[in-house]
C-alpha cells in the first residue's frame, strides 16, 4: 500500500485545534469573570472535563450507539475482516463492536491507534456484500490511521460545553444580581458553540474524502466503497424515523450522516455522497490507468 501523508487533512486539524483553542481561552475569561471564580478552579474543572472525554470518549460513543464489544465467536468474519484490512493498513487490530440497529453506519473511535474502535450496525451487515464491507471497514480504520477521530473527540468538547452552558444556563438567573451576567454567559456559549459546530463540521467534510481515498488505497477497490455509499444511503429511507432520531448526535463519526432536515444538509457534518461517489469513480480510473 502506498500510503501519503494527507497534507491537506492534518493542515485543516491543525488550524482547526488552533482556532479552538483561542475559543477556549476566550469562553474561559469569560466565565470566569461572568461568575467570578479562580481560574486555578475553572483551569482544573477543564482539565478534568478534558481529561475525562480524552480517556473514555470510545466508551461513551459506544453506549450512546447502544454498541458493545463482540469476539471472535460472535462475529469471526468481521473480525477476519478486520484483522486483514488493519495488516494491509499497517495498523493494530481495533476493538469491535456491533450495535443492533436497523441504521446502516459503522464508526470509528477511540484516542489513538493502540486504542482504537471499529464498530458496525447489525443494519450495515445485513445491507452490504464482501466487497462493499470491506470498503467501509477500511473507510473507519482511515480514519483511525489519518488520527482524525482524536482531533473530532478533543474538538468537540468546547462545544459539548458552551451547548451545556446554553440549555442549562437560563437555571441560574433567577437571581437578579446574577440574572444579567448569566445572560452574557448564555450568549457568549451560542457564539462559541456556533463557532465551533462549524469549524467541526467542515473539518469533518474534509475528513471524509481523506478516508474514502484512505479506503481505495488499503483495499485497492474504490468502486467497492462508492457501491456501498449508494447502498447505505438508499437504505436510510427504509429505517424507522425513530431510530434514526436516536442516532444523529453520531452523524460526525458516522460513514454516512442521518439527514434531519434543511438545517441538517445546510450544517452536515459529511460532503454529499453524490460527490464522494464521483471522486471514487475518478480515483478509480487513476488506478486502473497506473
Amino acid at each position: 500500500m502506498d500510503w501519503k501523508t494527507d497534507w491537506g487533512l492534518r493542515g485543516r486539524m491543525g488550524f482547526t485545534m488552533f482556532l479552538l483553542f483561542a475559543l477556549y481561552v476566550v469562553f474561559i475569561g469569560v466565565l470566569i469573570e461572568v461568575f467570578n471564580v479562580g481560574i486555578i478552579f475553572t483551569l482544573a474543572m477543564f482539565g478534568m472535563f478534558s481529561l475525562a472525554q480524552y480517556f473514555f470518549s470510545d466508551k461513551l460513543a459506544l453506549r450512546s450507539m447502544g454498541a458493545r464489544e463482540v469476539d471472535p465467536d460472535e462475529y469471526p468474519d468481521l473480525h477476519r475482516r478486520v484483522e486483514r484490512l488493519s495488516q494491509q493498513a499497517d495498523l493494530p487490530k481495533p476493538t469491535v463492536a456491533v450495535a443492533n440497529t436497523q441504521v446502516p453506519n459503522a464508526f470509528a473511535t477511540g484516542r489513538n491507534k493502540k486504542n482504537a474502535t471499529v464498530a458496525v450496525t447489525t443494519g450495515l451487515l445485513q445491507s452490504l456484500d464482501e466487497d462493499e464491507l470491506d470498503g467501509v471497514l477500511a473507510h473507519e480504520l482511515a480514519h483511525v490511521k489519518n488520527r482524525d477521530v482524536m482531533v473530532m473527540t478533543i474538538a468537540s468538547f468546547l462545544s459539548t460545553i458552551a451547548f451545556f452552558i446554553v440549555r442549562w444556563g437560563w437555571l441560574f438567573s433567577g437571581d437578579n444580581r446574577q440574572g444579567a451576567p448569566v445572560i452574557v454567559a448564555i450568549l457568549v456559549s451560542i457564539v462559541v458553540w456556533v463557532i465551533s459546530f462549524l469549524l467541526i463540521r467542515a473539518l469533518s467534510r474534509y475528513r471524509e474524502y481523506s478516508a474514502d481515498r484512505g479506503a481505495a488505497l488499503i483495499t485497492g477497490q474504490p468502486g467497492a466503497l462508492a457501491s456501498a455509499l449508494m447502498t447505505i444511503d438508499g437504505r436510510m429511507d427504509k429505517v424507522p424515523k425513530e431510530d434514526l432520531r436516536e442516532e444523529a448526535e453520531m452523524n460526525a463519526f458516522f460513514i454516512i450522516p442521518i439527514k434531519s432536515g434543511f438545517v441538517g444538509r445546510i450544517a452536515s457534518t459529511h460532503p454529499p455522497t453524490e460527490r464522494r461517489i464521483e471522486k471514487l469513480r475518478e480515483l478509480e480510473k487513476e488506478m486502473e490507468t497506473a
